[in-house]
């Protein structure tokens, strides 16, 4: 071995042997000695351990070279032990566990995806960390939330006022009215149906349910949908203190509201106003007037199975009252079971008992509470559909009440009406009591601009809810040509099937005979049994060349059953849609669509006459012109006139019509300028209709026979309507528009 050696510091040598004095007392100084015998460069390393520290020599620098790191360097005595030094001592091995619970994120020590998993301890920390702020949360929230001193809307109904166009109260409907039952005076089968049905551990829970939480806010925020979770404490806050929308902040405000109110009042209390402010369907709210509505009877008087089907009504009467469809009754029935079952299960309802209610208890048809039998009944049922429709109401917000409905009814115009349509119902049932007992009377004016003046429902809407002003279920006949007439002025004809359309006036010619066969630019046109399809006047008659003017005049069909078919049907259909006729109620489009086989209403039809005297725009009928809410203003959408025909072709249809009525009844036309009007009738004589203007209002006025006992078929009307002399719808159309 050589006696070469070498040391080594951080700077690289040169090579140099000799021990250097300046770093000889270096903290780690290493020795370097080289074996020659094993490896020409081979290295050795030993540890040398550091000298003892060399005392300050006396006058080799003070406390300003020390501080400056001038002076020799002096070791500093042993610092004495603190009461702060004392405590970390004692806390150092806690400080050992803190760190291995410190996140250390990603995690050391792994590769790959372990090291973005988090350890048992972050977890744990996680889950400890967020149990503790929901919780810290909550509390503040429940401390925060104060039961409400004022209840909503709700709890207090208000009535819906009608008012005719004068400004006169007309009707004030009273069936949203709750009367308020004590507990004790609702029996113990109705109570616990209820609680059965949508909170069986009521007497038990803390007023909320977290299972049925949970499940709703899945339902909203996961699904994008609502569904209840709400116990009867949570069902009850939210009628009497909050609204009814379906939000993730309402529904915590109701949890909070349900443990403090569970806490401040009895179960007992609670239940007793829940059933009296929950909502039951046919504008009732309380199970009393639920018990009037659906039975007829107050609620002290409902058993077991009574109840159950009302209790099935709490989960939307909209979908389980069974009188509004089958699929409702379908699912009233199976609730209702269920809901019994429900009460065996909890000991409500013996087994004994419950096996004797197998039968479902139908309800009543409708509300006897809603019906008056008044002529006004059929206004109020015109005008509540149109104010929810163009107020964009739901039902629970209409039947909240409140509201003051004006309509457009003329209340003079009414009773005139009405008097007249009574008047003739009891000279029919004198004269021919077999057709008078399945005889209907529907009639309706209308304004040039929309407005309803005046309609005739029916007798009583107790004994008939059947409105015949609006009903959609007889031909049109010949009332219907006016609109034919007025497609082929608007469109023209065409009488080839390439080429642009052929003008048509009022004096156009066509062939007025009878049983022309239509035709089409390639021939006669045939029917499905291989027939050519012809046209019949009335009574057979033949008119020869005749004018379209004079062909409307005179009631002459054929002419307007071929000019349907040189138009074009799908432009006859259109006119008449434009002009007001719903869209539902047009006939087949077929060339007997042109001798009226729509079926529209007395109110449509009157407004589709009223198109033409309003120089062809056509505003929709509508019945409310105004609805406030205590006194506040609702946004209404009243219609606005559209252009229907020109304004030439609705003068040419309205002086045709003025020919009509001058030509049928000529010494009132004598008297009465501007008069417009045409008798309808069809071939199987099951309707008979008279529609006309006068003063910028038309009146459509029908007669038919149906035994709505048996089905809505249309039956002959075997002299009920009078006569072509003494026609009753024109009587009728007179008196409501003031010529009589």
């Amino acid at each position: 071995m050589s006696d070469a050696w070498q040391r080594t510091d951080e700077t690289k040598g040169d090579g140099d042997a000799r021990p250097r004095d300046d770093q000889s007392q270096g903290a780690d100084a290493t020795l370097h000695l080289r074996v020659d015998a094993l490896r020409a460069d081979a290295t050795m390393q030993l540890r040398v351990p550091p000298p003892p520290p060399q005392p300050e020599p006396s006058g080799t620098g003070g406390r300003a070279a020390r501080r400056h790191g001038t002076g020799p360097s002096r070791a500093r005595p042993t610092a004495r032990a603190t009461p702060a030094t004392a405590l970390g001592s004692r806390l150092a091995p806690l400080a050992r566990y803190a760190r291995r619970l410190r996140p250390r994120y990603p995690r050391p020590g792994r590769t790959g995806w372990r090291r973005w998993i988090p350890s048992w301890r972050q977890w744990l920390g996680s889950v400890l960390s967020g149990c503790g702020l929901v919780t810290l949360f909550l509390v503040v929230a429940y401390a925060a939330t104060d039961i409400p001193d004022n209840l909503n809307s709700y709890a207090t109904q208000q009535d819906n006022v009608y008012f005719w166009s004068d400004g006169t109260p007309m009707a004030r409907t009273g069936w949203v009215q709750r009367q308020a039952m004590p507990l004790k005076d609702i029996p113990q089968d109705v109570r616990w149906a209820v609680i059965a049905a949508e909170n069986e551990t009521f007497y038990t829970d803390p007023g909320i349910s977290l299972k049925g939480i949970t499940r709703a806010v899945w339902r909203t925020v996961g699904q994008g949908d609502t569904e209840g979770g709400s116990t009867i404490t949570q069902q009850y806050v939210k009628n009497v203190y909050l609204n009814q929308n379906q939000t993730i902040s309402r529904k915590f405000t109701e949890a909070m509201i349900a443990l403090k109110l569970d806490n401040k009042m009895s179960k007992d209390q609670i239940l007793e106003g829940y059933l009296n402010t929950s909502w039951f369907g046919r504008g009732t709210y309380g199970i009393q007037r639920a018990a009037q509505a659906y039975y007829g009877k107050d609620v002290s008087k409902l058993n077991a199975s009574e109840a159950a089907m009302l209790a099935s009504l709490l989960k939307g009467a909209g979908l389980y009252d069974p009188t509004l469809s089958k699929a409702n009754h379908r699912r009233a029935v199976q609730r209702w079971s269920w809901i019994l079952d429900r009460m065996v299960k909890i000991g409500k309802l013996s087994p004994a008992e419950r096996a004797t209610y197998k039968t479902f208890p139908e309800p009543l048809k409708s509300n006897p509470l809603y019906d008056t039998g008044e002529q006004s009944d059929y206004l109020v049922e015109l005008a509540s559909q149109y104010a929810k429709k163009a107020g964009h109401l739901t039902d629970k917000q209409f039947d909240l009440g409140g509201y003051q409905i004006y309509t457009t009814f003329d209340r003079k115009r009414e009773k005139a009406l009405t008097d007249a349509v009574t008047k003739v119902r009891k000279q029919a049932e004198k004269q021919n009591p077999a057709a008078a007992k399945s005889g209907h009377y529907g009639a309706a004016s209308v304004a040039a601009n929309g407005r309803i003046l005046a309609v005739y429902g029916g007798p009583d809407h107790r004994r008939q809810g059947y409105n015949e002003s609006n009903a959609t279920t007889v031909p049109a006949g010949s009332a219907f040509l006016p609109f034919v007439y007025a497609a082929g002025l608007q469109h023209g004809v065409h009488k080839t099937r390439v080429g642009p359309a052929t003008p048509v006036t009022p004096y156009s010619v066509y062939d007025g005979d009878d049983a022309v066969p239509v035709s089409t630019p390639e021939g006669p046109y045939w029917d499905r049994s291989g027939r050519k399809v012809a046209a019949r006047n009335d009574g057979g008659k033949s008119y020869g060349r005749i004018t379209l003017r004079h062909a409307l005049a005179q009631s002459v069909n054929t002419p307007f059953m071929q000019l349907g078919m040189d138009t074009g049907l799908d432009k006859v259909r259109q006119t008449a849609v434009a002009s007001g006729l719903l869209r539902s109620s047009i006939g087949r489009q077929v060339p007997e669509l042109s001798m009226g086989t729509s079926t529209p209403s007395a109110i449509r039809m009157a407004s589709g006459y009223s198109t033409f005297a309003a120089g062809g725009k056509h505003t929709d009928p509508y019945s409310v012109s105004r609805i406030t809410r205590n006194g506040t203003p609702v946004a209404l959408a009243t219609p606005r006139p559209k252009r229907a025909v020109r304004a030439g072709v609705a003068a040419d249809v309205t002086e045709a019509l003025t020919d009509s009525f001058r030509a049928a009844h000529p010494s009132v036309a004598g008297t009465k300028a501007g008069v417009s009007g045409k008798a309808g009738s069809n071939e199987k004589d099951t309707a008979a209709w008279y529609a006309g203007t006068a003063d910028s209002v038309s009146t459509a006025v029908v007669v038919y026979r149906i035994d709505l006992a048996k089905s809505l078929e249309p039956l002959p009307l075997h002299g009920l309507a009078g006569t072509s002399t003494d026609s009753v719808p024109y009587n009728l159309w007179s008196v409501a528009m003031g010529l009589d």
